[in-house]
């Protein structure tokens, strides 16, 4: 699944109707009077969440939407229909922003919220509406009000129950392609991934959503790397799961270089619940495995789980107790 986390959009609601300038014409009946029908109103647009969407990449071809028009008035009285409105579906975690892509205009955080953005055009008034005493033939009639346009900015902070951090490498593709049905790319090379993935594991009738997000390096939290793109997506997961390679040298110091950007970042990130899992250990040996493991507690003082992608074994272990975290 392609990833697009920000796009501008342009907006139009539909303008509203015009009133109508009709008189009353029947046989028999001389001199009728106005009966001019006001203009419908303009449909909006209205923006609304899904649980199913992971991405913007909808709005990568299209960008240009446009509400229906409100019909005009018609004689005998009768009111233009009003026009449709527009609902443009968004994932889960969606803020809207106005079009400096600074002032936050609304937060999707829920399930079917529904966003008003663009609101449609009054209609116009019909010449019934202007008869008086002293007027008792108007000709006069209002078209209907524009329809609100601008742009906007989607962006898309992710919503996942389990967010995968780590160092570029570490694995957190491989892991979320052995316990989940997505199937990221895999290499053995920085930053293969490059946009943050999700996946979706059931285990015992529980639906997780897991988030890869892409790897960490010293002064992310400044832009360098993939930086501050990624780090936000961060924000909206609700548990991380920090994954290490046990084949690094120190493994102290590679889980303190992430909680390190994390916290420069936000210090709300360091509050987020956390699981220690170290990975790959079917590549090192098991005398070696228990003197790092000893090391990193007596420093660290969490924690950890112990996985290989390769061991099923593993993989259901840990699928059984990420599951408590599920939605």
């Amino acid at each position: 699944m392609k990833f697009l986390d920000q796009v501008k959009i342009f907006i139009k609601a539909g303008d509203g109707g015009s009133g109508s300038p009709s008189f009353r014409r029947e046989k028999f009946i001389e001199f009728g009077g106005p009966d001019g029908g006001d203009g419908g109103r303009g449909g909006s647009i209205i923006l609304k969440s899904e649980r199913n969407l992971n991405t913007l990449i909808d709005y990568r071809y299209q960008q240009h939407f446009k509400a229906k028009r409100g019909g005009d008035g018609k004689g005998k009285n009768k009111t233009g229909k009003s026009g449709d409105n527009l609902y443009l579906k968004v994932p889960i975690g969606t803020q809207v922003f106005e079009e400096d892509n600074k002032t936050l205009i609304y937060d999707f955080k829920k399930e079917n919220e529904e966003f008003v953005v663009a609101i449609g055009g009054r209609g116009g008034f019909g010449n019934t509406k202007f008869k008086s005493s002293t007027n008792r033939a108007p000709k006069k009639f209002t078209k209907g009000k524009m329809g609100e346009e601008f742009s906007i900015w989607l962006q898309l902070k992710t919503i996942a129950d389990i967010g995968i951090i780590g160092l570029p490498n570490a694995g957190k593709s491989s892991l979320l392609a052995s316990i989940t049905r997505a199937r990221p790319k895999i290499a053995n090379y920085k930053f293969t991934t490059i946009n943050p993935n999700l996946g979706v594991s059931v285990y015992n009738d529980k639906e997780l959503i897991i988030a890869d997000i892409p790897g960490l390096i010293e002064g992310a939290h400044s832009g360098v790397g993939l930086g501050i793109k990624f780090l936000k997506h961060i924000e909206r997961c609700k548990t991380l799961l920090h994954l290490i390679d046990v084949n690094e040298e120190d493994l102290v110091n590679s889980y303190r270089q992430v909680r390190k950007e994390l916290g420069k970042y936000s210090k709300e990130l360091l509050k987020k619940e956390e699981l220690i899992v170290f990975n790959k250990i079917d590549l090192i040996d098991k005398k070696e495995l228990i003197e790092k493991e000893k090391i990193f507690k007596n420093k660290i003082k969490k924690k950890n789980y112990n996985i290989s992608t390769m061991n099923k074994l593993s993989l259901s272990k840990i699928r059984s107790i990420l599951t408590k975290y599920a939605s």
